[in-house]
């Protein structure tokens, strides 16, 4: 069941807006941010249905996918419909990262590959990965060299966040660096490590970014909850396109309002009680297809009640229900039960979306911060880098 959209209308806020990713040629300055366990095919398809842009997938280690797990390589498969398709990868091996890399581009699993340097979690930065590895200069610029050759014509990315902690920042030492190494755009998440996804963005910092990285796109990323917002951080930071993350949680209808405000056609959507549905319902379909699995479909689907319906007359009972339900047919009576004509209730359905964290000190090797330079004992230490995270 397709969300019911009103005729496409244009109602730019700023003029008109393209972006150029290497050879990729977007309609919109806006990327859709990799999360774990959202940006599959699923969701990419359904952000697509409503809007415009380049939408990444979830992140994809390097090791799994030189050892073509399995798992792995269901992940980077593309629907028929995907196009431009990208890939982020995660890695802190050079030689492995640009084996993925060349994996990717001669067997043509995607149009751009993104590389993550911004995951914050403990489990990823205590063994120098994510965002602790551009601490380590040599091995940042080793890695996206690699990557940027292996993958030839195929164009890839640099996302990063601004370092470490306030003490310790890397993101204009690595913007110059990857500019360098022939990325084609890099994107900052304008927190530091130590900050996770709590408090306000330094959109400052990607203002400084862009003044510092002047041959390449430089892209923004942090608390972008509308498309007033994307529109707001162009304006005051210079950069050349919005990445989105968890602003479009519960809410994919979002990338139709940042192709409307950047110029483009896109649809007009009243999103009332009965409109959030049928996108629930869409989202619980894709994720079905995707898994080849009715049952599983209906359990990934669960983690999206919350965002899909905050602020929204749905009561918990009926909530919970929905968190539970295990077939389509048992979310369909579910959401009969809703009162579609509720309109939609501003406010309380806006601002920040999914779990912010709080402040905490990176867990970083010991003597990490000692060197930029990686050493014998950091370099075994990488190894054990390469989880299945995601995140930045």
């Amino acid at each position: 069941m397709t969300p019911v959209l009103a005729p496409p209308a244009r109602h730019a806020t700023e003029p008109g807006r393209s972006l150029r990713i290497g050879s990729i040629d977007l309609d919109v300055p806006v990327v859709l941010a990799p999360m774990a366990g959202i940006t599959n095919t699923a969701f990419r398809r359904l952000c697509r249905e409503y809007g415009a842009g380049l939408y990444v997938s979830e992140m994809i280690t390097t090791r799994a996918l030189v050892e073509r797990n399995e798992a792995t390589m269901r992940l980077i498969r593309h629907h028929e419909s995907e196009t431009p398709r990208s890939i982020q990868l995660y890695g802190v091996d050079p030689v492995v990262t640009a084996e993925a890399a060349r994996i990717i581009a001669e067997e043509d699993r995607a149009d751009h590959i993104d590389l993550n340097f911004g995951c914050p979690v403990p489990k990823v930065t205590r063994k120098g990965g994510g965002s602790a590895l551009p601490w380590k200069l040599g091995l940042f610029r080793e890695i996206v060299e690699g990557a940027v050759k292996a993958a030839g014509p195929v164009p890839v990315t640099v996302k990063m966040r601004k370092g470490i902690d306030a003490d310790h920042l890397t993101y204009l030492d690595a913007g110059r660096i990857a500019e360098d190494a022939g990325a084609a755009a890099v994107a900052l998440h304008a927190r530091t490590a130590a900050e996770f996804y709590s408090g306000t963005a330094d959109w400052s910092a990607i203002a400084k970014l862009k003044q510092t990285v002047t041959g390449i796109p430089v892209l923004g990323n942090g608390d972008i909850w509308s498309a007033a917002d994307a529109v707001r951080m162009m304006e005051e930071t210079g950069c050349d396109g919005v990445v989105v993350g968890r602003g479009c949680l519960g809410r994919p209808w979002l990338f139709g309002e940042l192709a409307s405000a950047f110029g483009a056609e896109a649809p007009q959507v009243d999103a009332n009680l009965g409109f959030v549905a049928q996108a629930f319902r869409r989202h619980a379909e894709l994720l079905a297809e995707f898994f080849e699995d009715e049952d599983r479909g209906c359990r990934d689907i669960r983690k999206h009640v919350a965002w899909y319906f905050k602020g929204y007359p749905v009561g918990g009972d009926l909530r919970a229900s929905l968190a539970t339900a295990s077939s389509l047919a048992e979310i369909d009576d579910l959401l009969d039960q809703l009162d579609h004509g509720a309109p939609y209730p501003g406010e309380a359905a806006e601002g920040q979306r999914g779990r912010a964290g709080s402040p905490k000190r990176p867990v970083l090797p010991q003597g990490w911060l000692d060197s930029r330079d990686i050493g014998e004992d950091a370099s075994g230490v990488l190894q054990g880098a390469e989880l299945d995270t995601s995140g930045g």
